[in-house]
């Protein structure tokens, strides 16, 4: 039978801090070495399974000690991207990626043949297992003993991403500001102001832009012979089989770009030419996008970081008490770091903590609608945590992108109407919800921009820099900015797509944000018209974890997985007679 978190008070889920007790490793086991680790691995290579029943346990004492291994992972990562200075942090990390990992390797890949190679495999429930086992099968059918080192030195070095990026600071009147926090000045109504911090941000990362360069042709060769010793033609063609990707195909995804170029990309260039309208300008240039073409002063929704949670945990109890209890939670065992800070790596996220069952999110907010809205993004991510942290099987808990990030959009989405918490005055959250409802528009252009250029990056892998650099350029004219004047700044351009973490760190991982983004829109048309319905088709469809197919999620979230130019327009109409409305 399927295990539902459905049949656990959801009470329950979000208020119980207590991890589940062990049953297979000693409560007080840490990965301290690969000594203490490896008698474990050892037990469950070699014990006798007798029959289904059998099998099933020991499915469940391989999944604790997962659980135990990924949570000691997260912890470590968490650290480091906390202060990308601190050296005991990185090395930390480098401890578990480069001796725990590589030994562990071996051992996952001979558990998952001991697993497929059960006699008693066939009498796992399909309808429990079936998800779960497809997944075992791609990961044995692409694993190569000879790809270990080269993973852990594609770890290490993506590594330098998050500290090079984190250490970038810029200095705007006197101050030492961050590169999130110069962003700020992009909303201020001086356009001298907003384009001296453009430019001054941009000669940043034009100081390092020759050594990230040199980083990424590093690893994309590391990839691409990852890919090679794997039997695969590239890297792309094996990024779709590690990443589970049985729902759809690479040609799938480039006849999403021509669906966005088709119904988007006109859209968001009338957004640009209105916003250079109203703003009196001759020409609109890169540092006028974020300022309000109303003429208003920037919104500021927050002060703190403090004050950022406490609202969004109003606006999530407003929607449903056990979604402010998630974050209740979560501020009560500290597990979350906001705001900020020199030395913090870039970016957001939401990281599972499987053993505790209570995440954590990271994000490096300073006062702006965008820090709201990631809040709300990463608090979707931690509700969905916790609505699958009692599921039994540790890969339950940890289903593709395409439906995690539903999670996070549809969320965004859904709470938009309790944004009064940060937006007292009536005019304000009009701009708030415009800006937001625009912004994922926008979302649209520049996925298929970051996907397009991944897929021509691994298709060719012994381009050149120089290559490289023209190929970025012409695929961002195709979906951004056309209206946009870049006359005397095209140096930068070649570049820009460095600010892009996925790039670096998680490869491929970025369409899923415009497929995920067609089913927030879908959710929330939903929400428009039953509040109530659809917020519980959500949390059903979350409830799920990764125990049944993607499309299969979303239809117990009400909606569909499609990404046709039909249904693509269909959606952005009704986002656009949302605008309308406002």
């Amino acid at each position: 039978m399927v295990f539902s978190e459905l049949d656990v008070p959801p009470t329950s889920l979000a208020t119980d801090t207590a991890r589940a007790p062990r049953h297979y490793l000693p409560e007080d086991f840490r990965v301290t070495d690969w000594a203490a680790l490896e008698p474990f691995c050892q037990e469950l290579q070699h014990r006798s399974v007798p029959d289904a029943s059998a099998l099933e346990r020991w499915l469940l004492d391989r999944s604790e000690l997962e659980a135990a291994l990924s949570e000691d992972l997260a912890w470590r990562y968490i650290r480091m991207t906390c202060d990308t200075q601190d050296a005991t942090h990185a090395e930390g990390f480098q401890f578990f990626v480069q001796e725990i990992e590589p030994l562990m390797a071996p051992y996952d890949h001979a558990l998952n043949e001991k697993l497929l190679r059960s006699p008693f495999l066939a009498g796992l429930d399909p309808g429990r297992y079936g998800v779960f086992l497809r997944s075992v099968r791609r990961a044995s059918e692409i694993y190569r003993e000879e790809n270990i080192a080269l993973k852990t030195d594609i770890s290490t070095k993506q590594q330098q991403y998050a500290a090079t990026v984190g250490g970038m600071t810029v200095t705007l009147g006197g101050e030492e500001l961050t590169l999130p926090r110069a962003a700020d000045l992009l909303k201020s109504l001086d356009r001298a102001v907003r384009e001296q911090a453009w430019r001054a941000v941009q000669e940043r990362r034009l100081q390092d832009s020759q050594a990230l360069d040199a980083l990424y042709t590093e690893l994309v060769q590391l990839r691409h012979q990852v890919a090679l010793n794997a039997g695969f033609p590239n890297f792309r063609d094996y990024m779709f089989a590690a990443l589970g990707r049985f729902d759809y195909t690479a040609e799938d995804c480039f006849d999403f770009h021509s669906a966005i170029g088709a119904t988007v990309v006109g859209l968001t260039s009338e957004f640009d030419q209105q916003r250079r309208q109203r703003l009196g300008l001759e020409n609109l240039r890169p540092w006028d996008l974020d300022v309000d073409p109303s003429g208003q002063p920037p919104l500021h929704p927050f002060s703190t970081g403090a004050e950022l949670l406490e609202k969004t945990i109003t606006i999530f109890q407003r929607l449903d008490p056990f979604l402010g209890d998630c974050l209740r939670t979560m501020r009560q065992m500290g597990h979350l770091d906001l705001e900020s800070r020199k030395g913090k790596a870039p970016g957001g996220y939401n990281y599972p903590l499987d053993e505790t069952g209570v995440p954590f999110i990271f994000m490096n907010a300073t006062s702006s609608l965008r820090d709201v809205v990631t809040m709300l993004h990463e608090g979707g991510h931690a509700v969905h945590s916790f609505l699958t942290r009692r599921l039994p099987l540790g890969a339950d808990k940890h289903p593709p992108s395409e439906v995690a990030e539903l999670a996070s959009m549809s969320m965004e989405l859904m709470s938009m109407d309790h944004w009064d918490v940060f937006f007292e005055n009536p005019a304000d959250l009009r701009r708030a919800k415009k800006i937001h409802l625009e912004s994922v528009l926008e979302t649209f252009p520049w996925v298929a921009t970051i996907d397009k250029f991944q897929h021509w990056v691994y298709e060719n892998p012994t381009h050149t820099e120089a290559e490289r650099h023209a190929r970025w350029t012409e695929i961002f004219r195709e979906f951004n900015q056309r209206s946009v004047s870049w006359e005397g700044l095209e140096k930068y351009l070649p570049y820009l797509w460095q600010k892009q973490l996925h790039l670096y760190e998680v490869p491929f991982y970025y369409i899923e944000y415009a497929m995920a983004q067609l089913g927030a829109i879908a959710v929330w048309r939903n929400f428009r018209q039953d509040p109530a319905a659809a917020l519980a088709g959500y949390q059903r469809a979350l409830a799920l974890g990764y125990t049944v197919p993607i499309g299969e999620v979303y239809e117990a979230a009400g909606i569909r997985f499609d990404f046709s130019t039909e249904y693509l327009q269909q959606l952005v109409d009704f986002v656009r007679g949302e605008l309308a409305a406002l």
